[in-house]
Parts: structure tokens; C-alpha cells; sequence
């Protein structure tokens, strides 16, 4: 907590950072007015109903930044662009022209997000015609002409890209990732509501089991900042090497390998994918076909939140997204190339492919443990709250699995950008 908050103030004392730093803090104002803008023609106190009846919709609530209950022009969150990058990213491994596209650097990188905004607006579109079957297969929007409808979904549609783009303008002139940060915020400003809800149960007989779960909690958390912090340091040499009449090398560093690689994006990738089919679910409960409507109650006993299927599946998630995250954000060829082009080696291992195998040896060994970790941490709470029995503060469980890294994933974007400054001092 001390590094923290020395890293927040020496971020203020320099003025460029400082200036990112309330240029995001802006931006999440501007968002949580936003989500307190609710969409024309909706019953908001029947809505507040059926989200008190449904706990899978009181945890999508949660994940939309509370912008779902209060039914906001950004009701629908960032479900959609996440969608479309998931779909971007295992397209990599399909289409060949895809991944070249991922393997051209900084511009490939920019076309690929540019394809993934567009396919973000049709998927925004179809989500909110969905949503506009179900609350009014609920009796909470009245509206049936083609009018309202069609500007029910374009307002919808605009609010996910309004997010998009606020996401966009942290990530490129704030601090953190801004897709991440806005989560972030929207889990923060939701999570007192779930505690509220939890006290307003309080009495002597839960009160024991209520310290019990907050203390697991606690315990969680450290467990989660040791797996985000967590590195294997990897020796290399470099070789000396004369240019001119000056020596260059002749010494050894450290390559770290974090335990978790991926950092948060697996737990929310996962989390978009495990509410896909309750989703879907909601909507099928409103057809007047007996056998879609049987359907969705399969669909929605088999993914119940609290349920052994659902919690099994979303562990799996969670492993298989930090693997494949992994393989997108580290290359060991490419890290192998780097070492050996600048005259370095790893003791007992040659250059080159042996390098590369090495790396992806030790990459798969250490990724195992912090993708079993990491799913391990995301269904603890319900697995605490079997035993205690405090059920509101579940809903939390991966909120906070997301708070504390994207705290963490912040707070190291701000320290290197604090380092960068420093050595542009030197130069200048």
C-alpha cells in the first residue's frame, strides 16, 4: 500500500503524468454521468424488480457498472467489444491473413482494432434487440412501433461505442489499459450497493459467518497481488564484444517471466463468454415455442451462478484465456532472436531454437501455475460462500479478482512511464 500511494504522488509531481492522470479520472466522470442517463420508455422500477428476482442478472448488473439496473444509455457495457475482440483474436488461428495482420507490429495492430469496432456495432445491435425481447417479453417497455424499436437499438448501440471510444482516449492519452480501467470503475462505483444489500441482512446469526467471508476475501487478495507480482528471473550473458577502440558486454541480466503473463484480460474474456448462455436463456424464456422455452430452463439450471457446471466451466475459461493471452503477448522465437542478435546466451543453452524451446519450456511450466491459480482464486467465493452462507457478496467474487489487478496493471503503467520520463531526462 505505501509503494502505491509513493508511486501516486510522485506521478503527481510530474506534470505530464499528472496530466494523464486527471485526464482519466475526467473520463471516468464523464462515464459514470453517462451511466446515469436511463433509455426512454423503459419501467425502471419493474425493472429494479426482476433484477432483485434474478441473481445472473444482478451479476451482469455488476459487470456493467450498475448501467444495466438503472437501465443507462451504456446499459449493454462493453459486452459487445469484448465479444468482438474474442472473436478477432481466435481468428488469428483460423484465417492466416488475420494473423499476419498480428504479427506486422504496431500497424497490424491498429488494423486489428479497427476491425474489431466495426464488428463491435452489428454485435451491439443484436444484443440490444435481445435485450428489447426480454424486458418487454417482462412487461417493462410498452413501445411495439418500428420507430421506438429502431431507436431503442441505435441508442443502445451508440452507448456501447461511446464507451469504446472513452476506453480508446484512456488507453492512448491516460494511464492503464482503458477498456480495463472502465471495468474497473464500474465495479467500484456497483460493489458498495452489493456490501449495502449484505449489511442491510446483517443480524447475530450471519454476523460470524460475514467477518469469516470478508477475511477470506482478504486473504484472496494477497494471494492474487503475489500471483500478479510473482516472476522467474532467467539469467543471460552477454558476450564481449570490441567496436573500435571501445568494449561493449561482458556482463549478465535478468529476463523475468511473470506467473501471470496475461495479466486481467483472461478473467474478463472468460466472464464475457460464462453470461452468453444465461443470456441467451433469458431471451428463450419469452418464446411461445414449449420447446425453446424447455430449452432455456436447461440452459438455465446447467449455468446457474452458484451451480457445480457453471463454476467447472468458468475455471476452464480462465485457464485456457491465460494460455492462449499468453501466446499473443510473448513470443520466445522472438525473444531468442533478440538475445542472440545482440551476442547474448543463456548458461548451458545454446542460441537460436534451443533458446526458444527453453523459454517455451519454462513459459508453459510457470503459466500452468498461474492460469490453475488464477482460476482457482475466481471460484473461491462461491465456494466460500457454500460454507458461510453469505450469498450478496459473491457477485463480488471476480469483481474484485478484476479491481486489484487492474489497480495493479495501473499502478505499473504509471511507474514506467515515471522511468521513461527519467531517462528522457538524461538525454535531453
Amino acid at each position: 500500500m505505501n509503494d502505491i500511494l509513493r508511486i501516486f504522488k510522485s506521478g503527481f509531481k510530474a506534470p505530464d503524468v499528472r496530466r494523464k492522470i486527471l485526464f482519466t479520472a475526467l473520463v471516468l466522470v464523464i462515464f459514470r454521468v453517462f451511466a446515469h442517463i436511463p433509455v426512454a420508455g423503459v419501467d425502471l422500477a419493474q425493472l429494479r424488480v426482476l433484477f432483485s428476482q434474478s441473481q445472473f442478472l444482478g451479476l451482469l448488473d455488476i459487470f456493467s457498472g450498475g448501467t444495466l439496473a438503472n437501465f443507462s444509455v451504456m446499459a449493454m457495457g462493453l459486452n459487445p467489444y469484448i465479444n468482438a475482440s474474442i472473436i478477432l483474436q481466435l481468428s488469428t488461428l483460423v484465417f492466416p491473413k488475420i494473423e499476419a495482420l498480428s504479427k506486422e507490429g504496431e500497424q497490424g495492430r491498429q488494423k486489428i482494432n479497427q476491425y474489431t469496432r466495426l464488428l463491435t456495432v452489428p454485435l451491439a445491435a443484436l444484443q440490444s434487440v435481445g435485450m428489447y425481447a426480454l424486458l418487454k417479453s417482462q412487461g417493462i417497455v410498452g413501445f411495439t412501433d418500428p420507430i421506438s424499436l429502431l431507436s431503442f437499438i441505435v441508442t443502445m448501440t451508440a452507448g456501447t461505442m461511446l464507451l469504446v471510444w472513452l476506453g480508446e482516449l484512456i488507453s492512448e492519452k491516460g494511464v492503464g489499459n482503458g477498456i480495463s480501467v472502465l471495468i474497473f470503475a464500474g465495479i467500484v462505483g456497483r460493489l458498495p450497493v452489493v456490501f449495502g444489500q449484505t449489511l442491510s441482512t446483517l443480524n447475530a446469526e450471519n454476523i460470524f459467518n460475514i467477518i469469516v467471508f470478508l477475511v477470506m476475501g482478504l486473504l484472496v487478495i494477497a494471494f492474487l497481488v503475489t500471483i500478479n507480482e510473482a516472476t522467474r528471473q532467467i539469467t543471460v550473458y552477454y558476450a564481449k564484444r570490441v567496436r573500435g577502440n571501445k568494449m561493449y558486454g561482458g556482463q549478465s541480466t535478468h529476463l523475468p517471466l511473470r506467473l501471470n503473463q496475461a495479466g486481467v484480460i483472461p478473467i474478463i474474456f472468460a466472464v464475457s463468454l460464462i453470461l452468453l448462455p444465461s443470456l441467451i436463456a433469458n431471451y428463450l424464456t419469452a418464446s411461445p415455442n414449449p420447446a425453446l422455452q424447455g430449452l432455456a430452463g436447461q440452459v438455465a439450471y446447467w449455468f446457474n451462478p452458484q451451480g457445480f457446471f457453471y463454476n467447472f466451466l468458468y475455471f476452464g475459461l480462465v485457464v485456457a484465456f491465460t494460455f492462449f493471452y499468453t501466446a499473443v503477448v510473448f513470443n520466445p522465437k522472438k525473444i531468442a532472436e533478440e538475445i542472440q542478435k545482440y551476442g547474448g546466451f543463456i548458461p548451458g543453452i545454446r542460441p537460436g531454437t534451443p533458446t526458444a524451446a527453453h523459454l517455451n519450456y519454462i513459459l508453459i511450466r510457470i503459466t500452468t501455475v498461474g492460469a490453475v491459480s488464477l482460476g482457482l482464486v475466481a471460484v473461491l467465493p462461491v465456494i466460500a460462500s457454500a460454507f458461510t452462507g453469505v450469498q450478496n457478496l459473491v457477485l463480488g467474487g471476480t469483481g474484485i479478482l478484476i479491481v486489484v489487478s487492474v489497480v495493479l496493471e495501473t499502478i505499473k503503467n504509471i511507474e514506467a512511464q515515471l522511468v521513461m520520463r527519467n531517462y528522457e531526462g538524461f538525454t535531453k
